[in-house]
């Protein structure tokens, strides 16, 4: 809230209530963290209607390393859906609708990690110039490849113990491809985007997009394997407002 409106509010409250209540709500009112009240946010899930993908089974022989950290079979996570029909690992973001074009750059950078000859997370988003670092917690080679078609390509080798390899991308693109060249089961997705306004889904394909400005917005949901949706939606000060996505193999 505005200094000169909490003033005439405070005026008006003063008439209408006294000067000793005045002097409590408005000190609440300065008190309130900024833009609690001025945003909204953006709830929904995804889910898929229709027979589930039969997930591939993931053989990690090659690379006794590898191998020696799952005794239990391992399936790839594309296609990946819950016994409620929810979807993991989707990407939402707002495609348009933002009024504001400049966001600062978040300072902190974004984190991919290989880990059990796996990357973690499978999906993730940045903002274009956000420092994107990739580190590795196994002790075997790993050859991370960023195979985007807006940004410049990116391939490099990392071995045991080696400092995180570190990059910018300086174009949105949705999605870049990642693979490791030395284990061709590895696979990530990476969403860049402009704005800060981006989630992914949970395991249990939930998602929330927060500290959205009141507008008429769209989201996009992006999935691996069942492709893409778009959805308006209408933010409100103060209020979630919801946007589930249905995919279909029907």
């Amino acid at each position: 809230m505005s200094r000169s409106r909490i003033n005439g509010w405070a005026s008006l409250m003063t008439i209408l209530l006294g000067a000793g209540a005045t002097a409590i709500l408005l000190r609440a009112a300065r008190a309130a963290p900024p833009g609690q009240a001025s945003t909204g946010q953006i709830n929904g899930k995804i889910y898929l209607k229709g027979a589930k993908p039969k997930l591939a089974r993931i053989m990690m022989d090659q690379d006794p390393v590898c191998a020696s950290v799952h005794p239990q079979p391992v399936y790839a996570e594309d296609g990946e859906v819950n016994s409620d029909g929810a979807v993991p690992n989707a990407f939402l973001y707002i495609k348009s609708g933002l009024q504001q074009s400049n966001f600062p750059t978040p300072s902190q950078p974004v984190i991919l990690d290989q880990r059990g000859c796996v990357y973690v997370p499978h999906v993730l988003g940045a903002m274009v110039g956000q420092v994107l670092k990739v580190v590795s917690s196994d002790p075997t080679t790993h050859n991370v490849h960023f195979m985007p078609k807006e940004n410049r390509e990116y391939n490099a080798s990392q071995i045991p113990g080696a400092a995180p390899l570190v990059m910018r991308f300086t174009r949105p693109e949705i999605m870049i491809p990642v693979k490791c060249n030395q284990h061709p089961w590895m696979k990530a997705y990476i969403g860049v985007v402009s704005n800060p306004f981006y989630a992914v889904t949970g395991d249990d394909g939930a998602f929330t997009i927060k500290g959205l400005p009141p507008g008429d917005y769209t989201v996009a949901a992006w999935t691996a394997t069942f492709g893409t949706q778009e959805q308006k939606v209408t933010v409100r000060a103060g209020q979630p407002a919801t946007a589930d996505f249905t995919f279909s193999t029907q």
